[in-house]
């Protein structure tokens, strides 16, 4: 099977689009970016082919006897079990590299203490990890980075207590390693992890009585299938850095304005809110871009600013829409200032204000920044798209449907689920049409 890929170096993730001959979105796959952009663009492509082979495996599943009203919670299952195999091969990882790396004069006297520290923390990890990928568990985070550290920060701490080890030895050991760890390519035994995750989804639901043998061969013919990589396309924040020629290189204004007329046909103008930059667009009824605009180098109204936020609030980023919700009146903020985030928000706090109708103030600052990104592009035109991770906040879209209709009346507004892919979708139908043509 021929495979064309699109991949979005962000300053905060990288995104992949896998599309076949026809145009047709096979997968997508998202990373946290790394300091290591070869390896950042490595992992996100390897992501989106396996949710590739797992949307292939629902289409030859999809007329197995047995599993009539069944397959979405198999293919679910299927697909929590395979996270959390991955997630058990990156922690065996980490906790060698770990061990590897408590050695030297600052450990000397403490090594067998840290060996056994370390090797009772991550017992503790392994039991506990199949909770987090239950069904309906919470994470603020599904970037294993992420996972890793904050149940580590918190059962190595009772580890260290209890063997009276200073915890900040177990946290030196376990920064320096998890960079190597997140910088290694994982996957070569995606065959196996797949085939141990579907025994488990098997097991799991016992509605799929004696269809087992079936669903196994279903699913190791698709493994087997062979996915070439016909043409690659990289593109976003960190493009100039990806491993390509420049011949598979495109703008992040190209392949927004295309990934959005992809999705919607009848887009005029797009606004995508990324981590780092905020780009208004003006496209034709081709995708091709006619004007645009983009924010200075500061990241003020950008993901990464709502990051700092999240951070200082000590809550997911996926929180903050929801809280921002809730607000019962909007605080006025006069700047987003990515680096002075945390010392206004102290001081909105000390002053009284509540935490809801602050983040309400913050999202309506950064959409107004955007309008006004918008209103120097060219206005908005029927239909406008909304692109980039801060388009599934619901409170940023709640404010950019208000000052829209203040501004420009009633407008078809799109925002599709994938938004956050757009880019990587616009490289992909790029590395398609090269080939094409």
């Amino acid at each position: 099977m021929k495979c064309f890929i699109g991949i979005d170096l962000g300053s905060t993730t990288t995104k992949a689009v896998v599309l076949d001959e026809n145009f047709k979105q096979l997968g997508a796959g998202i990373t946290n970016s790394r300091s290591n952009y070869d390896i950042a663009a490595e992992v996100a492509k390897q992501e989106a082919l396996v949710n590739t082979r797992m949307n292939l495996v629902r289409q030859s599943l999809g007329e197995v006897a047995g599993l009539e009203g069944k397959l979405d919670d198999f293919l679910t299952a299927l697909e929590r079990n395979f996270r959390l195999e991955q997630f058990l091969e990156q922690l065996d990882d980490l906790e060698a590299t770990c061990k590897g790396n408590a050695t030297g004069d600052r450990f000397k006297g403490y090594e067998k203490a840290m060996d056994e520290a370390l090797t009772e923390t991550f017992v503790r990890l392994r039991e506990e990890a199949p909770a987090l990928f239950e069904p309906g568990a919470q994470r603020k985070s599904d970037f294993f980075r992420d996972i890793a550290g904050s149940r580590f920060m918190a059962v190595g701490e009772a580890v260290a207590k209890e063997a009276k080890l200073a915890f900040d030895l177990l946290l030196n050991v376990y920064d320096r390693s998890i960079i190597e760890v997140e910088n290694r390519i994982t996957g070569e035994n995606l065959g196996g992890l797949v085939l141990g995750a579907l025994d488990r989804a098997i097991d799991t639901l016992g509605q799929v009585n004696g269809t087992g043998d079936v669903i196994r061969a279903s699913v190791k013919d698709t493994l087997a299938l062979d996915m070439e990589e016909t043409y690659v396309v990289g593109t976003g924040y960190g493009r100039a850095r990806l491993p390509f020629s420049k011949d598979h290189i495109r703008s992040e204004i190209l392949c927004h304005g295309l990934g959005a007329h992809v999705m919607y046909p009848d887009t005029r103008t797009v606004l995508d809110i990324g981590g780092q930059d905020t780009k208004a667009i003006q496209v034709d009824d081709a995708g091709i871009v006619e004007s645009f605009q983009m924010n200075d180098r500061c990241a003020a109204g950008c993901g990464r600013y709502l990051g700092y936020i999240a951070d200082e609030m000590n809550v997911g980023l996926h929180e903050l829409g929801p809280m921002a919700m809730k607000a019962t009146r909007t605080v006025r903020i006069n700047s987003t200032c990515t680096v002075f985030a945390g010392a206004e928000l102290r001081d909105r706090l000390a002053l009284g204000e509540k935490r809801e109708d602050i983040l309400s103030g913050l999202h309506r600052a950064i959409i107004l920044r955007a309008m006004s990104l918008l209103s120097r592009s060219g206005g908005i035109r029927d239909q406008f798209t909304f692109t980039g991770g801060v388009a599934n906040n619901e409170s940023a879209v709640d404010a950019l449907k208000t000052l829209v209709r203040e501004n420009y009346g009633d407008k078809v507004l799109n925002i599709d689920p994938g938004s956050i892919y757009t880019g990587a979708l616009g490289a992909a139908t790029f590395a398609r049409r090269a080939v094409e043509e």
